[in-house]
């Protein structure tokens, strides 16, 4: 026997993280790579895995506690039970004596117990609400892969929601029964797992459990049929508190938690109908629906959404407005149909719930960058040879940090009755992709030049194209520029992102003349449209923005005062 201390590992660019759940308890039996607990920054949430096999003898955090790298998680006990177990088969008479003397007898038996119970077990489609014929767009897993219970299997997508499946069970996969394009329903075989069934729940007495084991060990291996867990029917909406306070801290794994981001979903608000009260993402997809049903409401609605007229009508999201139009279209000519692409799905719901809360207002403004994009193309000569390439948009970060630092309540967001004003200078930019729009983030760009700037935002968009932006390269903005570039234009309205109160516009540049009081002379143009959250921001603080957020791109010294 021998005690080894868990720490937790080099988990990346995170400091002081938030434990968020506890997975194992005293006594606990676990293996190498088994998840122990759950981590969560501002960024992202984790699972924190064993290093070593073992019994747990002592935890040594505990729910809210802040952990980093090389902080000790608990105390294993290794070399147990596993070496200990053929004892009693190799010599069963003395078993019983044992097993009346000695009080930890049972804990020498259950191994062999588990070990019996070994088998293959089906999982299958749950129930996914009212979808039918969902596309597999992904597959989570492979043939021999190790899985944990509630580990996500595969991706499947309807022309209304993508959803990840989870596994009711751990073990290894044997067999996978689904490929990428196949159409799915409930009840549909995923995989098959070889693992362990469930017989070793009863408490039985350790002398009646011996015999049993042993009869287990020389039966066939049982093929189980087991569901992935579901809500109960009769919860047709998820159990909601919007009392809730904000210090609980809610049970998910860190896909239900992305999912959620991604939904806009507050989890403390929820409550799981899972194991031991844990969120899933049925959870996440039923409050989803309740929500925009108009049957549920959150905080953020019930303080900021004004309440329905008397006798308006409950289409349209309690909004009262018409249905929508239900048109034949194959009645005028060919017709084609084509999924929306999940980003599209995911940013339309968003930019929807945007645009209906926020109350936008939009100032139109022009700024001279005649010399910065002289500046920018002798630069981009200069360092030709290093493969750094200087963008317009590169200055335009470094300008709106040098504006939010000038008017602090663009750097803000609404929180209730109060507003949080950020410290912090993060700053997003839309990027096209072939699937839709996403918004990387450049962290920390009052710390960064514009030559930095311009490597991390090449970095991000080359991300993005190829599909692979986590969620932490997309959280944490303060305050977002849409720039059209090239394609054209002249002046647009941009959606807010929320929890943002403004976002930058911006449209091709154009040669124009200007009057320098005593002739007209050439001058490049860059149309700036400024949207910004009339709760938070008043008309002339947005003139005030736009007009100084021109001038530092007029003369780019400004950012040095």
């Amino acid at each position: 026997m021998a005690n080894v201390e868990i720490q937790v590992p080099d988990i990346g660019d995170f400091d002081e993280v938030t434990v968020i759940e506890l997975m194992v308890k005293p006594g606990d039996t676990v293996k190498a790579d088994q998840s122990l607990i759950t981590v969560e920054s501002d960024k992202a949430s984790m699972e924190i895995p064993s290093s070593h096999a073992g019994v747990v003898k002592e935890l040594r955090i505990k729910l809210g506690d802040k952990v980093k790298q090389g902080s000790i998680v608990l105390v294993l006990e290794t070399e147990g039970a596993a070496a200990a177990a053929p004892a009693p088969v190799s010599a069963p008479a003395p078993a019983p004596a044992q097993a009346a003397s000695v009080p930890v007898a049972p804990v020498v038996v259950a191994p062999v117990a588990v070990a019996a119970s070994v088998g293959l077990i089906e999982v299958r489609i749950p129930d996914i609400g009212d979808f039918k014929d969902v596309a597999v767009i992904e597959l989570l897993v492979k043939v021999g892969d190790t899985i944990k219970a509630e580990q996500s299997l595969m991706t499947v997508e309807s022309d209304k929601a993508a959803m990840e499946i989870p596994s009711s069970s751990a073990g290894v996969i044997k067999e996978l029964r689904v490929k990428l394009g196949d159409k799915v329903n409930i009840g549909d075989l995923v995989v098959i797992l070889e693992g362990a069934v469930a017989a070793v729940a009863s408490p039985a007495p350790a002398a009646a459990s011996v015999p049993a084991a042993v009869q287990a060990a020389s039966a066939p291996a049982a093929i189980t049929s087991v569901a992935v867990a579901a809500p109960a029917p009769a919860a047709s909406i998820p159990a909601h508190d919007p009392t809730a306070s904000a210090l609980h801290l809610p049970h998910a794994s860190p896909s239900v938690r992305k999912f959620a981001r991604e939904l806009g979903v507050p989890l403390e608000e929820l409550k799981g109908t899972g194991h031991k009260g844990r969120i899933t993402e049925s959870d996440v997809q039923g409050f989803t629906k309740s929500v925009m049903a108009g049957a549920v409401q959150t905080k953020a609605q019930a303080v900021n959404a004004p309440k329905p007229a008397a006798g308006g009508a409950s289409d349209g999201g309690g909004l009262g407005l018409l249905a929508w139009p239900k048109v034949d279209f194959t009645k005028f000519g060919l017709v084609e149909r084509k999924d929306l692409s999940r980003i599209k799905k995911i940013s339309g719901a968003n930019l929807h719930r945007n645009w209906v809360i926020i109350p936008h207002v939009t100032n139109h403004d022009d700024c001279d960058i005649t010399d910065l994009e002289a500046f920018r193309v002798s630069m981009n000569k200069e360092n030709e040879k290093s493969g750094i390439k200087l963008t317009m948009l590169a200055f335009m970060i470094k300008a709106s940090v040098a504006a939010l630092k000038k008017f602090p309540e663009f750097n803000s967001s609404l929180d209730g009755d109060q507003l949080v004003l950020k410290q912090y200078f993060n700053i997003g930019f839309a990027a096209d992709t072939p699937n839709g729009l996403v918004v990387p983030v450049i962290k920390d760009a009052d710390k960064k030049g514009v030559m930095q700037i311009s490597t991390e935002m090449g970095e991000l968009a080359k991300k993005a194209r190829d599909g692979k932006l986590g969620p932490a390269d997309m959280s944490g903005a303060c305050f977002t520029i849409s720039s059209l570039g090239g394609i054209g234009g002249r002046y647009f309205t941009p959606i807010i992102n929320a929890p943002e109160v403004a976002i930058m516009g911006v449209c091709k540049s154009a040669i124009e003349p200007k009057w320098d009081g005593k002739a007209f002379q050439p001058r490049l143009m860059l149309p700036l449209s400024l949207s910004w959250d009339h709760r938070v921001i008043d008309g002339a603080a947005a003139a005030r923005f736009n007009a100084f957020f021109g001038q530092v791109l007029t003369d780019f010294r400004r950012v040095l005062l």
